[in-house]
């Protein structure tokens, strides 16, 4: 079951999430906050990791820099 809670925004935020509601074609206020939310959590993993992003690979035992044996 998902419960649901008010909020109180003012009258410009509200006008504003109701244009970006028609613009994403979203079908409620909630789904546009919830696409802001992930929008913003992906903006920073972006910012933290976007430089080597696709380049990361995982540590092989070539890697080490001692001997093991």
């Amino acid at each position: 079951m998902v419960s649901s809670t008010t909020i109180r925004v003012s009258k410009d935020t509200l006008e504003m999430l109701k244009r970006l509601r028609d613009k994403l074609g979203a079908d409620s206020l909630d789904e546009v906050m919830r696409d802001l939310v992930t929008e913003h959590r992906r903006t920073v993993v972006d910012e933290a990791f976007g430089l080597d992003r696709g380049r990361i690979k995982s540590f092989t035992e070539e890697d080490r820099g001692e001997d093991r044996s």
